[in-house]
C-alpha cells in the first residue's frame, strides 16, 4: 500500500469523525434548547375541581334465596360537573382521549363515559357535565358489606376518575402525549327508603360538592 492511499483513508476517518461530532453537537443543542424553554416557561399541570353532583340511582341488590341466586350488583346514575383550569400563562393544554368513570373502594362501579377533544388556552377554564352509568355492576361481598356500612352512615365516598392524554402548546410547538389521571372523591348522601335496599331514589338529589382533585401528568 503506498503513502498516498493511507493519506487517503486517514482523510476519510477524519471527516466521518467531524460529521459524527457535528451530528452530536447538532442534536446536543436541540435538546438543550428544549430544556431551556421547559425550565423558563415551567408548564404547571391543570387544577380540577368537581363542582357538583346529581344523582338518579344509586341502588345496590342482595342475592335472593333462591335454587340459583343472582350476584351483588348496583346500578349507578349520576352527573357530575367537573371545572378544569389551565393555570399556565404561556403554555395551552391539549386534552385527548379522556374518560370518566365512578369507582367505590378502587373497583370500577361504571362503564367510562367519553369527554370530548378540547383545547383549553392560558389561564383558560373549561367545564365538562358528563353522565356515569353502571347497571347491574357486579359487585363483591366486600362492596356490600362496606356499602352497608356507609347506608348505616348515610354516606358514601364515590370516587369520580378520570384517564386520558394531555399535550403541551407553546406558541406554534406541540408536545408529544402525557398520560392525565384524575382522583375527585365525591361524598353522596344516602336518601330514599334505606330499608328497600342501599340508594338514592326519584326524585334526583343534586349535592354541591366543590372538592378538589388530585392531578397527575
Amino acid at each position: 500500500m503506498s503513502i498516498k492511499e493511507c493519506g487517503h483513508h486517514d482523510d476519510e476517518g477524519r471527516g466521518l469523525l467531524r460529521r459524527i461530532i457535528a451530528a452530536t453537537a447538532f442534536i446536543f443543542l436541540i435538546l438543550l434548547t428544549i430544556f431551556l424553554i421547559w425550565i423558563i416557561l415551567r408548564p404547571t399541570k391543570p387544577h380540577f375541581i368537581i363542582q357538583d353532583a346529581t344523582i338518579y340511582t344509586f341502588n345496590i341488590s342482595s342475592p335472593n334465596s333462591s335454587p340459583f341466586p343472582i350476584p351483588n350488583t348496583l346500578t349507578l346514575t349520576m352527573q357530575i360537573t367537573l371545572s378544569t383550569h389551565n393555570p399556565n400563562k404561556r403554555i395551552g393544554i391539549y386534552y385527548q382521549k379522556l374518560h370518566v368513570y365512578g369507582s367505590y373502594k378502587n373497583q370500577q362501579i361504571s362503564l367510562p363515559t367519553s369527554i370530548p377533544d378540547t383545547y383549553q388556552g392560558h389561564k383558560d377554564f373549561t367545564i365538562w357535565s358528563p353522565f356515569i352509568y353502571g347497571v347491574g355492576v357486579p359487585v363483591s361481598p366486600f362492596t356490600l358489606s362496606s356499602m352497608q356500612q356507609d347506608q348505616n352512615n348515610g354516606m358514601v365516598l364515590v370516587n369520580v376518575k378520570i384517564n386520558g392524554r394531555v399535550k403541551w402548546k407553546v406558541g406554534t410547538w406541540i408536545s408529544g402525549r402525557y398520560h392525565l389521571f384524575v382522583n375527585c372523591p365525591a361524598y353522596v348522601r344516602f336518601g330514599g327508603d334505606r330499608n328497600n335496599g342501599v340508594g338514592v331514589v326519584a326524585p334526583a338529589v343534586k349535592f354541591q360538592l366543590l372538592q378538589k382533585c388530585k392531578v397527575d401528568v
